[in-house]
């Protein structure tokens, strides 16, 4: 009888501390695809009337993932979640992190995202009561290409490390967008899932790969707008711009050095250039009256 008494005794003061601390998970987006990053924001709300210490075990904070079908999504390690720190009552938090490399999320289909955070020194446990949804979505593919990887200094005659660009197009509700999936040879490992930017239904893109192995791609991604990013064999993006439609299209072109660029259409500065244009110096009609 005494065991059942401490049994809702502790339920009980989980229940009121679970409306006292409270856990929230939201994402930017609601659609991927397979192997993209998948950036999560987690909320924790102290209304508790007393400070909170998080971060001294590394499994203060864990994630659960369910398909729709309610198997268990696989996951390969906890999420690392990095730094301690004090939550004043009245206050909130916000840890982000990217889930995707630490669960199994290669089927297409929808997901259900669960955070918990284990309040170890109270000895109970704390999930977001609604669980974030998203989903992993197919792509088409436009486009691959094979390439070897630049040799490192000093192994000028070591065998090529042979790895494969894809351009791929995934459809979101009705907005297009264009992605770079790098791959060994045989797409047996996704190395990298580089989301480049919005386009067009019927935008056929114009890729080319340089001497030092970098892709190159133009392509629609608005009425009159061409999108030019280029993107490292490491698949690092290394440039992102926008060029307007002039007399002709841009596209791309290898001058006599072997050097790819971009010709005809007119640079237009973006919010999402990268890196980021540097600010337009002010005129002297946007100067302060002089007093």
């Amino acid at each position: 009888m005494k065991t059942l008494a401490f049994a809702l005794v502790a339920l009980l003061f989980a229940l009121d501390l679970q409306a006292q601390v409270t856990v929230e998970v939201r994402l930017e987006q609601v659609q991927f695809v397979a192997k993209e990053s998948i950036p999560v924001a987690v909320r924790i709300v102290n209304h508790s009337g007393q400070t909170l210490h998080f971060g001294k075990d590394p499994d203060w904070l864990l994630f659960s993932l369910e398909a729709a079908d309610g198997h268990v999504v696989l996951q390969t390690e906890n999420v690392p979640v990095q730094g301690e720190f004090d939550l004043e009552t009245s206050k909130v938090a916000t840890k982000r992190v990217d889930i995707a490399p630490y669960f199994s999320l290669d089927r297409i289909g929808h997901y259900r995202l669960t955070a918990t955070v284990k309040m170890k020194d109270w000895l109970v446990d704390i999930s977001n009561e609604n669980p974030a949804h998203f989903e992993i979505t197919p792509g088409t593919r436009l486009w691959e290409q094979t390439f070897g990887l630049p040799p490192a200094d000093g192994e000028s005659h070591a065998r090529p490390e042979i790895r494969k660009f894809i351009l791929q197009q995934v459809t979101y509700s009705k907005l297009m967008k264009m992605y770079v999936r790098l791959t060994d040879a045989s797409e047996s490992t996704v190395l990298k899932v580089i989301p480049i930017g919005p386009m067009v239904t019927f935008s056929r893109p114009d890729p080319m790969i340089d001497q030092h192995s970098n892709l190159h791609v133009v392509y629609q991604c608005a009425a009159r707008l061409y999108n030019y990013s280029i993107v490292s064999p490491e698949g690092q993006l290394l440039l992102r711009q926008s060029y307007d439609v002039t007399a002709n299209r841009p596209h791309l072109k290898v001058d006599a050095t072997g050097k790819i660029g971009i010709v005809d259409g007119l640079r237009r500065i973006a919010a999402d250039d990268f890196p980021p244009a540097p600010p337009t110096a002010p005129t002297n009609d946007s100067q302060p009256p002089k007093p």
